[in-house]
This record gives C-alpha cells, structure tokens and sequence, in this order.
C-alpha cells in the first residue's frame, strides 16, 4: 500500500482516486500509481501552467541525463513507441492524448503488449502525477514487474524536481 503520510513540498504517493482513474482511456488499468505534490504555499505566479506545461516541465525540463535514461528504458526495456521529443502533439516523445488546462493525459504502447499513460493534473492546491499500465501479454506483465520498484520514487524526483525549477528557493 503507498505511503499516504504528507511531507509539506516533497511529492509522496497516494491511492489513485477513482476521478483520476477514470480519465484513462485503457479498457483495463493492471497497475496504477499517483503521486501528489501540495503548492498551497508555492508563489502563484511560478506555479500558472496548465496541466501539459506542467508535463513538459516535468518530463522535457528535466536534466539531459535524466531525459536520456527515461527514454532508453521507456523503449528499450519496455518497448514503448516514442515519437520526435520536442513536438507540439508530443511529450519526450508520449503522443498526447487529451490537453485540457486542469489535465493532460499522454499515451503510448509497445509491440510486446505493455500500454501506458501519463496523467498530469492540476488541482487548487496540488499537483497530481498519475500512471496506468495495461499488460496485454505475460512479457509485458514480466518487463514491468522488473522495473515496477523503481517507477514511484521515479515520478516523486521528476515532480519535485519540475516544482524546484519553477519556484525560487
């Protein structure tokens, strides 16, 4: 069970709430996770991004290693479909699937079975970072449960990190 205890400005894991989860458009979710970020008390002006800035902030801002390594795992471990990194329809390569202001929700898929989506949303005093996978095949069930550990701790540092870069220290 995720860890719910709030650590004020540090992203943590929460149950997925079920408002989130149905903005995916998977005919089945296998895994899913959230991770939250309280801004209540983050200057207003740093923090006005819609929900696919906050996206790009969090997945193209983020260092040139970390982009590197997000990408050769999505597509090399999981086979995910990336398409060009820097376009207007994509994110880091994700298509985006809906943009709206409170919330943009990026999808892809691999060849061996495994799909995915990003969520990010926006709420009044939080920012919400959501994931849902569907295994279609018993690889691409194997291929995630190998790499499952690493993906929460993953999302809080890209959350934390795309916070610290908007709001001064």
């Amino acid at each position: 069970m995720p860890d719910t205890s709030r650590t004020p400005h540090m992203a943590h894991e929460i149950q997925v709430p079920p408002e989130v989860r149905a903005l995916s458009t998977l005919s089945r979710i296998d895994y899913q996770n959230a991770v939250l970020v309280d801004t209540d008390t983050r200057p207003d002006s740093a923090l006005q991004r819609t929900a696919e800035q906050w996206a790009r902030a969090a997945l193209e801002d983020a260092p040139a290693e970390i982009r590197r390594t997000l990408t050769q795992q999505w597509t090399a471990r999981f086979g995910l479909q990336l398409e060009p990194a820097h376009s207007d329809r994509h994110v880091l390569g994700w298509p985006i699937r809906r943009s709206a202001p409170d919330h943009a929700l990026l999808g892809t898929a691999s060849d061996n079975g495994l799909q995915a989506e990003l969520l990010i949303q926006c709420r009044p005093d939080a920012l919400l970072f959501a994931s849902f996978i569907q295994h279609d095949t018993d690889d691409a069930r194997a291929r995630w449960t190998e790499a499952e550990h690493l993906h929460a701790p993953a999302m809080c540092r890209l959350l934390d990190d795309a916070i610290g870069r908007a709001t001064p220290a």
